[in-house]
């Protein structure tokens, strides 16, 4: 839910969305990532970003119309040798979809608040 006392109190919230989401593209960069990613527990390593990089460029080819089902396919399609949406978790433990894309910077996509799709709420 909106909450724009959160807003008022920290200037740094301005460039996202209620849910921690960057409100734009441009504002993005591995070094914002690293730093949302160790806020939330996480260390990126070549893995994540592996997968940070393919959700940029996905985002790049298909544009703000993906689908959590659609994505989800595709990401298992190309992680399946490592794992699948197994390791995708083991990456992104608080959903492949919804974390990973919070740190590429990307919105997510329609449909992520289905568990299956990828999103732990």
């Amino acid at each position: 839910m909106f909450d724009i006392n959160k807003f008022i109190a920290d200037r740094n919230l301005m460039h996202r969305d209620p849910e921690g989401h960057l409100a734009g593209l441009p504002h993005w960069s591995p070094k914002v990532a690293s730093r949302m990613a160790e806020a939330e527990g996480l260390m990126l390593d070549e893995e994540h970003w592996q997968v940070i990089y393919c959700l940029r460029e996905r985002y790049r080819a298909l544009g703000p119309d993906w689908t959590a089902r659609q994505l989800t396919r595709e990401l298992e399609r190309d992680f399946a040798e490592a794992g699948g949406r197994r390791y995708l978790y083991t990456l992104f433990p608080r959903g492949p979809l919804v974390q990973a894309c919070r740190l590429a910077g990307l919105p997510p996509p329609q449909g992520t608040t289905s568990p299956s799709f990828g999103s732990v709420h």
